[in-house]
């Protein structure tokens, strides 16, 4: 049997699709993926049983708009001659682009016509709702991609219910599939002792992390109103920022923060690297620091705690969408209550009293050997591929 894994545009995580692509291969599946330049480069995309199609190209979120409507204009070119000439009897859609009406309805209506079976994985139920910009539209024409689709993967219990209950969807089908641990990022013999000289952080400094993509939602303002009662609890400590937002110099929420900042002092604080972050500059941050902060309001599933479990990187996060089914208290992590500076400011100071902390370098290893049994992308890919045959 041949699936097709289609790579969308819009926030997609190329890690997740490489190693899904690894855990169909390990189950004795062949693969058709549609993907970009980026995903070009994996040593996955060589394997025999790999037909790779690179129909998305490039994705420089700093191109021009024009350039940006030209290059989607151009993939959906590609990806319809492609749905026409195939084998593939599945089609496995992993994340959509801007065009929410033609992504959701009308190519998937396409793919049924061609006799295609559809499997969606909704990494978030509805993203609109998690971004705080929900409308009738998005709700209606989710709606209607969820009903097209012959199955949806999701990561966790309660994304089902949610599933189930927002948009009316049959419990047969739906399959909740874990969310892998990224194992696809580079990884190299670098200490953690190593990772601090790089960023010039002190080796007794109590460092956290706040890694990925900064979004309201995500509550990074949360944590820099918490950290002046860390600092006086806990003294010597640094919180590193590395991740990309958009337009920073006009943005109002990275305004706001930076007037956080200056207001409490905290600029000798931090290490700040406000970019997207490149795959070989990724284990630096994460080998660096002590614990990943998770402070979010509002989420479904979070793949950056699955990067910072193949570090073996405890996580501090809050009680939000699913992320308590993947941090067991004590020992990969631990949990507070969503939007209180004061909440997560204790929750932090427990960690750093904690045997977590204490122990950190024999629980780093505790915890990706844990991660990588219960996380592994041979178990997921077993999964995914009866739901294949299944279809």
């Amino acid at each position: 049997m041949k699936a097709t894994i289609i790579l969308g545009g819009q926030g997609g995580d190329i890690y997740y699709e490489l190693g899904l692509v690894q855990g169909l291969l390990n189950n004795g599946l062949s693969v058709e993926v549609i993907g970009n330049n980026a995903m070009q480069q994996s040593e996955v995309m060589d394997h025999p049983r790999v037909s790779f199609h690179n129909l998305r190209q490039d994705q420089n979120p700093q191109a021009p708009l024009f350039e940006k409507f030209t290059r989607i204009m151009k993939f959906y070119w590609r990806l319809i001659r492609y749905a026409l000439s195939t084998e593939s009897r599945i089609f496995h859609i992993q994340w959509l682009n801007k065009f929410l009406f033609f992504d959701r309805i009308v190519l998937n209506l396409y793919y049924k016509m061609l006799g295609k079976k559809l499997v969606f994985t909704a990494h978030n139920v509805d993203p609109k709702e998690r971004d705080g910009n929900n409308s009738t539209y998005n709700r209606i024409t989710l709606k209607g991609m969820y009903r097209i689709c012959d199955h949806i993967i999701v990561h966790t219990p309660k994304m089902k219910e949610q599933l189930m209950d927002w948009f009316d969807v049959r419990s047969e089908k739906v399959s909740v599939v874990p969310y892998g641990i990224n194992d696809m990022v580079p990884k190299s013999d670098m200490s953690p002792e190593d990772a601090r000289h790089v960023l010039k952080i002190h080796p007794e400094t109590k460092t956290l992390l706040f890694f990925g993509f900064i979004a309201p939602y995500k509550g990074l303002d949360i944590l820099i109103s918490a950290l002046p009662r860390i600092k006086e609890e806990l003294g010597d400590i640094r919180l590193i920022i590395a991740g990309n937002i958009k337009n920073p110099k006009a943005n109002p929420y990275w305004i706001k923060i930076d007037g956080m900042i200056e207001e409490n002092g905290l600029g000798s604080t931090l290490t700040k690297d406000i970019r997207f972050i490149e795959d070989d500059d990724i284990e630096t941050y994460f080998k660096a620091a002590d614990v990943l902060i998770l402070p979010y309001r509002y989420i479904f599933q979070s793949g950056i705690l699955f990067l910072s479990l193949n570090f073996g990187l405890p996580v501090i996060a809050t009680r939000v969408g699913s992320l308590e089914d993947f941090v067991d208290e004590g020992r990969t992590g631990f949990m507070c209550e969503p939007e209180d500076p004061i909440l997560l400011s204790d929750c932090i100071i427990k960690y750093f009293e904690s045997d977590l902390y204490r122990d950190l370098a024999q629980n780093r290893v505790r915890i990706f050997d844990y991660a990588s049994d219960r996380y592994s992308w041979d178990r997921i890919g077993g999964i995914t591929a009866s739901i294949y045959r299944n279809a």
